[in-house]
């Protein structure tokens, strides 16, 4: 018992079997010692500090550096297909969404009635052109035939007043050999009278009384001939006087020669003019020949409505051709999002169906709010006005070659993001 009582010795230490010194308590540390501790402690806590800070500042400028919303979506121009011209549909060569090439022959309308109308209309033509062609003809004839006319006509007038001038002269002629033969009658006869008196008193010949009663025969005779020229020299005056009318008529009409040619050349104009009019039609027969082909205005995909046997009419839509090479995002950002947004910012579309994310740009901004372009726009100016804040359309364009796969779709819901430095 005394034994166990006793101090145990301390084992001396040794080279051989070292020990460890019991840690040191903080009574026993020295101040050289708290301060260095508390030198590290504090450049340990500075350094956390300017990591947080550099991080924050990093963090802070990558989110500032974009902007980005989810009420995004692909677009494009959707380009509806109509018949030009009616008809009976005899073939459809696409099937609803095949791909298809600009200019491709979509739809065939039966062309037969327009194949008859184009030949219609090339007989008509062909008639104005023969028409017009022989009335183009005719103005150098009309032109030389009235100016003929004219100096025709003239000359008649020459030889009428010739002829009237003539005449009355014939006239003047006439009458005064029935004055001379009207004398000689009375002294024939005078000398009858007297002849006959001495006759019966036996004082002359009896063959002198009959050459007198012969002589004033003769002279009642030549008065009668005389008076008949007078007459028919009277009619020949006339006569002349009616060719004079005659012939100033003709020279009156022969004078129109001008306006006849006017006419002749104005019915040429008309003719030219329904030439044009003919071959306008048979150009737009021509067309609505062609119409019976119904191709693709653009390369796309296609969504019809047609099948074979369909009577169409002009104007009816008839199939829908989707471009996916001209696709573009319409994003609806915020318009607190948009201080810093400008055209020809570079911009990332991630798709929400691939998990794909396509490179493209800012193309423009909406020159309005979407809800300006609605049927029914907001109405602001009311007393319970609550300020919410409004959306504005930007429209982002791919780079070329990012959807040569086309894998984008009209409608399918994108979210991008747009580096504003």
């Amino acid at each position: 018992m005394a034994e166990e009582n006793l101090p145990r010795s301390v084992p001396e230490a040794s080279e051989e079997s070292p020990v460890d010194p019991s840690p040191l308590t903080d009574r026993q540390r020295t101040p050289a010692m708290h301060r260095t501790s508390k030198r590290r402690r504090n450049i340990v806590i500075l350094v956390v500090i300017a990591v947080v800070l550099v991080a924050g500042l990093f963090l802070w400028r990558y989110l500032s550096s974009y902007e980005s919303t989810d009420d995004a979506q692909i677009d494009v121009h959707l380009y509806p297909v109509s018949a030009r011209v009616s008809g009976y549909v005899v073939r459809v060569n696409v099937d609803d969404n095949q791909w298809v090439e600009k200019g491709t022959v979509l739809v065939e309308i039966d062309p037969k009635d327009y194949e008859v109308s184009v030949a219609q209309a090339q007989a008509n033509l062909t008639n104005a052109e023969a028409t017009a062609q022989s009335l183009n003809i005719t103005v150098p004839i009309t032109s030389v035939n009235t100016s003929s006319q004219l100096r025709f006509a003239a000359s008649g007038v020459e030889d009428a007043n010739a002829g009237v001038a003539a005449a009355e002269k014939q006239l003047t002629a006439a009458h005064a050999q029935l004055e001379a033969t009207e004398a000689n009658d009375v002294r024939a006869q005078d000398d009858l009278h007297r002849y006959k008196l001495l006759v019966d008193k036996r004082e002359v010949s009896q063959q002198i009384y009959d050459q007198a009663l012969a002589t004033a025969k003769s002279s009642t005779a030549t008065v009668s001939a005389a008076r008949a020229s007078e007459s028919a020299a009277q009619q020949f005056v006339q006569q002349a006087r009616s060719r004079l009318a005659q012939a100033d008529a003709n020279h009156q009409y022969a004078e129109t020669g001008p306006q006849q040619v006017s006419s002749t050349q104005a019915r040429v104009r008309a003719a030219i003019a329904d030439v044009e009019e003919k071959r306008a039609l048979l150009e737009q027969a021509r067309l609505n020949l062609g119409y019976t082909k119904i191709v693709a205005p653009v390369s796309g995909e296609v969504n019809k409505t047609v099948v074979v046997g369909m009577n169409v009419q002009d104007g009816q839509q008839l199939l829908t051709v989707v471009p996916l090479d001209e696709v573009w995002v319409t994003a609806n950002f915020k318009e607190t999002q948009l201080r810093h947004m400008r055209v020809g910012q570079k911009a990332e579309i991630h798709v929400d169906s691939s998990g794909r994310t396509f490179k493209g740009h800012v193309d423009s901004i909406a020159g309005a709010t979407g809800p300006l372009f609605s049927l029914l726009p907001p109405e602001n100016a009311t007393g319970n006005y609550v300020k919410i804040v409004q959306r504005i359309p930007v429209k982002i364009v791919l780079e070329p070659g990012e959807n040569r796969d086309r894998l984008l779709r009209p409608g399918m819901n994108v979210v991008p993001d747009v580096y504003l430095k």
